[in-house]
């Protein structure tokens, strides 16, 4: 083997290696992002014009509802301990408010672990992977849904003391997520693998 070709390669496997290990990296700032975040989610009955428009009404009413409802969480397993005090009666007030409307559907309301995809809200982009989340199931569940973030409370109206990402993020989890254009492809990549992760999880009934 000449030369040339030795340094080819090896420069090759240098780069290589430099591009793994700058994904780890991004994978761990990522997971760490994941772990700090309780994420609001309310799915449609069906994806109508009529219970898509009830889907927004169940939203407003909940989110006014549990105004203020994270003040003084310190972490996100706080938060999650408050928001699972609040379910019964953000349920009721999702019923409510469906009743109001003029349909018989079930409302159920849990906080539980799920898959998101990339998502980006405001100026904040999100990865994909597994988020704690406090989930309102309308009817079926099979329409479009609505998320925001209650914890940190970015949703519109969620807190009366509104914590900023930084309170609650590492400067290296913040950049990530503001950091808009310059990880497009990083964040396609993790997706991807998140994606192929939940497709396998969901294969095992996990």
């Amino acid at each position: 083997m000449s030369n040339k070709r030795r340094w080819i390669q090896a420069i090759t496997g240098g780069l290589v290696l430099c591009l793994i290990f700058s994904l780890c990296g991004f994978y761990g700032r990522c997971e760490g992002v994941r772990d700090e975040m309780l994420r609001l989610h309310i799915l449609a009955h069906s994806d109508s014009d009529a219970d898509q428009q009830l889907k927004l009404q169940v939203r407003d009413a909940v989110v006014n509802a549990a105004a203020g409802w994270l003040d003084g969480a310190c972490d996100r397993d706080e938060a999650a301990a408050l928001a699972q005090e609040c379910l019964p009666a953000l349920e009721q007030v999702a019923r409510q408010t469906v009743a109001a409307a003029g349909y018989t559907y079930p409302v159920q309301a849990e906080l539980c672990r799920m898959y998101f995809p990339t998502r980006q809200y405001e100026s904040v982009t999100l990865p994909a992977g597994m988020y704690d989340a406090v989930r309102f199931t309308i009817g079926d569940g099979k329409g479009k849904n609505w998320w925001c973030v209650v914890y940190p409370p970015l949703c519109a109206g969620a807190a009366a003391d509104r914590r900023q990402l930084g309170d609650v993020l590492n400067a290296g989890q913040e950049e990530l997520v503001t950091g808009g254009s310059r990880y497009v492809m990083r964040f396609k990549i993790v997706e991807w693998v998140e994606g192929l992760m939940h497709f396998f999880r969901r294969d095992r009934g996990g």
